[in-house]
């Protein structure tokens, strides 16, 4: 018999550099914080897990972290409890943070919720090491065989602000419809994408819905997607979908809040509207489904608590006749090796997974995970099948290490304000 128990949790914060990549609320900074967490059982067996790096998460997870010692890691409805995103009677708690940019106001539950997720897929890769078994044999089996990913389009500049510390690569910008066409062609030579989501809401619409149509007429066929993070009014988003509804494959959160989205829907001709930003949540999901504001549902295991919840909702999706696809947020490759597992596991995705990996050239692992035509082969080694590589992790922590504190939250505000002294976040809706 294996002793599953937990000796030890090790946390390591780092930074990971991040292209200028732009969005609505300003442009990412050099470096991003993740949190790679290290659960030891007492046979020795170590599993890995990923999620956000930021102040408010690491706190939260070095409390979960002093709790874990003593429990199974097959204990995962156990992590709740532990964490507080449940009280002892099983009710969600809850409380206010401002974690700030496109994360905006979350309850306490939610970020405890990230570092759950965390968690989780950690006691999940130390199981299947165990067990010999991969981590989608634990989480009821796969249905792919690989599982595929849309190219994450961008608007870029070249560098970051001058006098800010970054490292530099060979994309350069993307500002106009010819840049984001060239970056979606790299993309395709690179790794195979069969489908390519553009990030707006940078750019009044009419110069993002020219890019769409470059897209379309460079690719076509290829499904499309367009992402401003609800920029818009319900005015302007009907606008847009009128002008691209024969052309994306849908519209994702062209404005903010459930109603506004259903007004949205249910004027947009039939085009489909997706989200992961007014339902991230379960007790969120009624009002969403019942008033049709949402007809694609993007998940993601780091906020919605782990990927047993991630089932969860795809049942859920599944049952109202919602379609399930992946949200993404930057991160390395064990964050893409758990998200390739559950959605292996998911019959009813149907949509190609978002994905910011291609974007970072950095990694903690021995190996990068490899697109093959746009797809994640699925692992079938013990766990999550990756391995950490030890000097590239202490690389990234002594970065956070020697960070001034300037890095270690993520404000993409605060970022532009190094090229724009006057910038401060938009209200929404932006145009």
């Amino acid at each position: 018999m294996k002793d599953l128990t937990v000796t030890e949790v090790r946390l390591t914060p780092i930074l990971v550099a991040d292209p200028p990549l732009l969005n609505t609320q300003g442009v990412h900074q050099p470096h991003t914080p993740r949190l790679i967490i290290e659960v030891v059982t007492a046979d020795g067996v170590t599993g890995l897990g990923e999620t956000y790096g930021d102040t408010k998460y690491l706190e939260l997870a070095r409390s979960l972290a002093g709790r874990l010692p003593g429990h199974p890691v097959s204990d995962l409805n156990g992590l709740f409890t532990l964490a507080g995103a449940l009280d002892t009677e099983g009710h969600r708690t809850d409380g206010t943070v401002d974690v700030g940019g496109l994360r905006g106001v979350q309850t306490a539950d939610k970020l405890r919720l990230s570092v759950v997720s965390g968690f989780e897929v950690a006691c999940l890769d130390a199981l299947g090491k165990a067990l010999e078994l991969p981590v989608h044999a634990l989480l009821g089996g796969k249905v792919r065989d690989g599982v595929e990913y849309s190219a994450y389009l961008f608007y870029r500049w070249a560098s970051h602000p001058e006098g800010v510390a970054g490292e530099s690569d060979d994309w350069g910008a993307a500002l106009d419809p010819e840049g984001i066409v060239a970056q979606a062609r790299r993309f395709v030579a690179d790794h195979g994408f069969g489908s390519f989501k553009l990030k707006g809401g940078v750019f009044r619409p009419e110069e993002e819905i020219a890019a769409v149509r470059a897209l379309a007429e460079a690719f076509p066929g290829r499904p499309l997607r367009l992402d401003p993070n609800g920029a818009w009014s319900v005015e302007t988003s009907l606008k847009v979908a009128a002008e691209l509804r024969d052309v994306l494959e849908y519209l994702e959160d062209p404005t903010t809040g459930t109603s506004a989205m259903a007004e949205v829907a249910a004027r947009a001709g039939g085009l489909p509207l997706a989200t992961n930003m007014c339902v991230t949540t379960f007790p969120e999901i009624p009002e969403a489904f019942t008033t049709g504001a949402v007809q694609v549902l993007l998940s993601d295991h780091h906020y919605w608590g782990g990927l047993r919840n991630t089932q969860q909702l795809a049942a859920l999706c599944r049952t109202f006749g919602v379609g399930v696809s992946m949200h993404s947020n930057t991160h390395l490759g064990i964050s893409l090796a758990a998200m390739t597992h559950v959605a292996a596991t998911v019959p009813n995705l149907h949509h190609a997974c978002d994905t910011h990996y291609p974007w970072q050239h950095e990694e903690v692992l021995t190996e990068r995970l490899t697109f093959t035509d746009g797809r994640v082969t699925v692992p079938d080694g013990p766990g999550l099948g990756v391995t950490l590589d030890r000097d590239r992790l202490d690389r990234l922590h002594r970065r956070w290490l020697d960070d001034d504190g300037s890095m270690r939250d993520r404000d993409d505000a605060a970022a532009m304000r190094r090229a724009d002294p006057g910038w401060t976040s938009p209200a929404v809706p932006r145009w």
